[in-house]
């Protein structure tokens, strides 16, 4: 993989500058806040849908949410979300988040048709893309997110870079069809699938007048990276986001990731806010809170490594001192007495309640 790739600063530059833009002109921000320069002091503050996926919520709903707790922005990070994909439908969506002075974020699942996780019940990848746009478009979105697969990606013949090529074919496609409808697609790093140097180059490829990142710092540590180091990588192509804090800890066999709420993990979090403000201060943060659960990275053994060989020894060595901090943490469960469901639904609630309190209250984040 060229280092050229990840260090062509003129491109970020110039990408970063069209990103600021389009999100400024696109997030209706109150005055004297208004996040268009550096000089910000606010970050627009969200959430993404799938915080709260057990409680089944349509658009609507979630909108009623998003007011209530004062959010500047929203992503609605599947199609399902919406009641109907008709466009009279949209446009009442669209006009309801106007209303409420609410940016939408739209979005879908995996786009790569040689993904392991694709699906084709919005038929083709194309198909699949297409059809985004159009949402993005009628709800009023100039962001539509989506994503390549998992880190089962990685694995096999080729491994990511045979799926980056056949996502990059995919969004050169539809690049016409973007641009008229004034919409980036922000592509996620995503389940483990795509390191955030990787998902540069998939961008740069693509192109970056039509192409974006949604920028995860939950998923950064599934591919062994600090969440900072992330973000710095990202910043200058990060239209959209899904945000979480993370607990790394040592495993007898390598180390063990469990996500959390904002606060609750072991992110600098400090240092993580500092470097948004000074790189991508119009970018919303928008908290996508998926937590209750670890999972292992045996990377102390040999047989792990293969998938992961391009990576480089200092991000892993940043990774790794994010585990000389964090500590063993217990899984979540339900109480006795109460139905799984109803656990699970009133978990993921109190888990993004949480999350947006803490960023509100002690990271002085959103602009309400």
């Amino acid at each position: 993989m060229s280092m050229e790739i990840f260090n062509s600063l003129q491109t970020r530059r110039k990408f970063c500058h069209g990103s600021v833009s389009l999100l400024a002109s696109s997030i209706m921000l109150p005055n004297p806040l208004r996040a268009s320069s550096s000089s910000a002091t606010t970050i627009p503050l969200g959430f993404d849908n799938f915080s709260i996926r057990a409680l089944g919520w349509k658009a609507p709903r979630l909108l009623d949410f998003a007011s209530s707790h004062k959010l500047d922005t929203i992503l609605f990070s599947d199609l399902d979300v919406y009641e109907s994909l008709d466009s009279s439908y949209l446009k009442e969506i669209k006009q309801e988040a106007q209303n409420r002075g609410i940016v939408i974020h739209t979005g879908t699942g995996g786009i790569c048709p040689t993904s392991k996780s694709f699906k084709d019940k919005h038929g083709t990848a194309e198909e699949h893309l297409r059809l985004l746009i159009r949402v993005a478009k009628e709800v009023g979105a100039s962001v539509a997110r989506c994503y390549l697969g998992t880190m089962k990606d990685r694995h096999g013949k080729g491994g990511i870079q045979n799926h980056i090529t056949s996502t990059v074919q995919v969004l050169r496609k539809v690049k016409t069809v973007a641009l008229n409808a004034g919409v980036k697609i922000a592509v996620e790093n995503h389940a483990g699938d795509l390191h955030s140097r990787e998902l540069v180059q998939l961008i740069e490829r693509a192109g970056t007048e039509y192409v974006g990142a949604t920028l995860d710092s939950g998923n950064a540590t599934w591919t062994l990276e600090d969440p900072i180091d992330t973000l710095r990588n990202l910043a200058p192509y990060a239209i959209s986001s899904g945000i979480r804090d993370s607990m790394v800890w040592k495993s007898k066999r390598g180390v063990k990731v469990q996500w959390t709420a904002m606060g609750e993990g072991c992110t600098d979090l400090d240092t993580f806010i500092s470097e948004w403000k000074r790189l991508c201060p119009s970018l919303p943060m928008q908290l996508e809170i998926i937590s209750g659960f670890a999972k292992e990275f045996p990377y102390l053994d040999p047989t792990f490594w293969p998938p992961y060989s391009t990576f480089l020894a200092e991000d892993f060595s940043r990774f790794l001192l994010i585990s000389q901090k964090g500590k063993e943490i217990k899984p979540f469960s339900s109480p006795e007495g109460i139905e799984k469901k109803v656990a699970q639904q009133n978990y993921q609630l109190s888990q993004l309640e949480k999350s947006i309190s803490f960023c509100k209250e002690k990271l002085s984040l959103g602009l309400q």
